[in-house]
């Protein structure tokens, strides 16, 4: 399994930019976008590739994946350093 592989992308429709929206939470903060959903999927595939040799290229070990159950953990922490965590623990009460 390439590297890239363990990270988990997210394509979304946005109606505020009337695009789809990709992202690879826990590997890279933003992300890409375009009015093509297939097309951005495949530009999230060739960043994480960019972004796992920049850092082999580094010597940095990886983030954690997010495939195999822990993407809602790394949401979760990435909320928690974005929002604080107090917030964060009265959305999961209500939830």
């Amino acid at each position: 399994m390439k590297d890239s592989a363990k990270y988990a992308k997210i394509v979304e429709w946005s109606d505020e930019d009337q695009c789809y929206i990709g992202r690879i939470p826990g590997l890279i903060y933003g992300g890409c976008h375009g009015p093509d959903e297939q097309a951005v999927f495949a530009e999230l595939c060739e960043i994480a590739e960019e972004v796992i040799a920049t850092f082999h290229e580094d010597g940095d070990p990886l983030p954690p994946p997010t495939i195999n159950g822990n993407l809602p953990k790394i949401l979760q922490e990435r909320a928690e350093g974005f929002y604080g965590k107090s917030s964060t623990e009265g959305a999961r009460k209500r939830a």
